[in-house]
């Protein structure tokens, strides 16, 4: 009986790093390959296996009658390529199923090597460097920090708005592009001069050590019962950390403006400050009572102060409510989208221009109302 082992290895890991059973088949028969540029050539040659490469020409039924002539009435080992050898593995997969003619044959697949979480990073630092080097991609090639600024927010509302949607293959491309700003960014500060520059290995490592030190009730010997708990306990060691004369030093003033209001608000309640002085528009009535009060006196008098005191107001509201002031209104704004856009389409049916619709047709057509 010839038995027929296909090994495959992972290219994301060190090459040589196999697992016993790979290793047991390598020593003990013939081994074939058609690539010649497996990193694991090395490794097995410096161990004392001799693998044979053949040329780049030779057919799949070719390679096929090869490997079985090495194992004669044993065992011959096809060192899998980087791209599978799918043609070869056809091929002598099929033979397992064909009718013996010098003695049955048995094919195996066997793994030598598997990714681990995360291997295929590898592959998105790899293919940034080549994009990046010389005779990779122009407008790469072109970028720098700065012009790649505004991209890295947009993919983050982007992946954002995935989210909104429940729309996991959306969010799973585009954490993607979110992941590709990170590696850019990296890609682009390596080449820096000396002692300036850093690597996307610098970030994993600064992120590593951060989460360790910021979760002492994980990796060491503080108790956190509760997520208020393991959260009073991140700020407490980040303001350490930084030294930060205040606790709002980290807030970032490009925020939108209702998360910004709503951040300031919650890291200042967390520190200590009253709700009195935090949000004196709600202190001297009822939410409710105070809210009608703000909303007259900007009717009465409109101006910055009177609505900047609403909006805040309200989001000091919604913020004691549990509610996220900015994802509500984002509710909203989506809700009246979509009502506008489908008064439109229906317009279009009825081959109407929307730009030319009265009140009453748009009321009418309004989804949710009465008519």
């Amino acid at each position: 009986m010839s038995r027929l082992v296909l090994l495959f290895t992972s290219p994301r890991l060190p090459a040589g790093l196999l697992s016993a059973d790979a290793w047991d088949v390598l020593r003990s028969s013939p081994v074939l390959t058609a690539d010649a540029a497996s990193p694991q050539l090395a490794p097995l040659r410096a161990a004392g296996v001799p693998v044979t490469v053949l040329d780049e020409t030779t057919t799949p039924a070719a390679a096929t009658a090869r490997l079985l002539a090495a194992a004669g009435a044993g065992t011959a080992t096809w060192l899998v390529g980087a791209d599978g050898d799918p043609s070869i593995a056809d091929a002598v997969t099929g033979l397992a199923s064909l009718p013996p003619v010098d003695g049955p044959v048995t094919v195996e697949v066997m793994h030598g090597s598997w990714d681990l979480p995360g291997a295929r990073l590898i592959e998105v630092v790899t293919t940034m460097d080549r994009l990046r080097s010389p005779g990779g991609c122009p407008w790469d090639a072109a970028q720098d920090h700065a012009s790649l600024g505004p991209y890295l927010l947009e993919e983050a509302y982007e992946a954002f708005q995935a989210i909104e949607d429940d729309d996991a293959a959306s969010l799973v491309e585009e954490l993607g592009d979110v992941l590709l700003q990170v590696a850019f960014h990296a890609r682009l500060a390596e080449e820096r001069a000396e002692g300036e520059r850093w690597t996307i290995d610098d970030v994993a490592t600064g992120l590593v050590e951060k989460l360790v030190r910021r979760h002492p009730h994980v990796f060491a010997d503080a108790v956190a019962a509760a997520p208020t708990d393991a959260q009073a306990g991140w700020d407490a060691i980040k303001a350490t950390e930084r030294g930060q004369a205040s606790a709002l030093a980290s807030v970032p003033l490009a925020l939108p403006a209702l998360t910004l209001a709503a951040t300031v608000q919650r890291k200042a309640s967390r520190f200590g400050v009253p709700e009195d002085l935090l949000v004196p528009e709600l202190a001297e009535a009822g939410a409710s009572e105070a809210l009608v009060a703000l909303a007259a006196e900007l009717e009465r008098a409109p101006s910055i102060a009177a609505t900047a005191s609403l909006l805040w107001a309200v989001v000091g509201r919604a913020r004691a409510a549990g509610i996220d002031a900015e994802a509500a209104l984002r509710v909203r704004a989506r809700e009246v989208r979509a009502a506008v856009m489908a008064v439109e389409s229906a317009a279009r049916d009825d081959d109407a221009d929307p730009a030319t619709l009265d009140r009453a047709t748009w009321a009418r057509q309004w989804p949710g109302s009465a008519s």
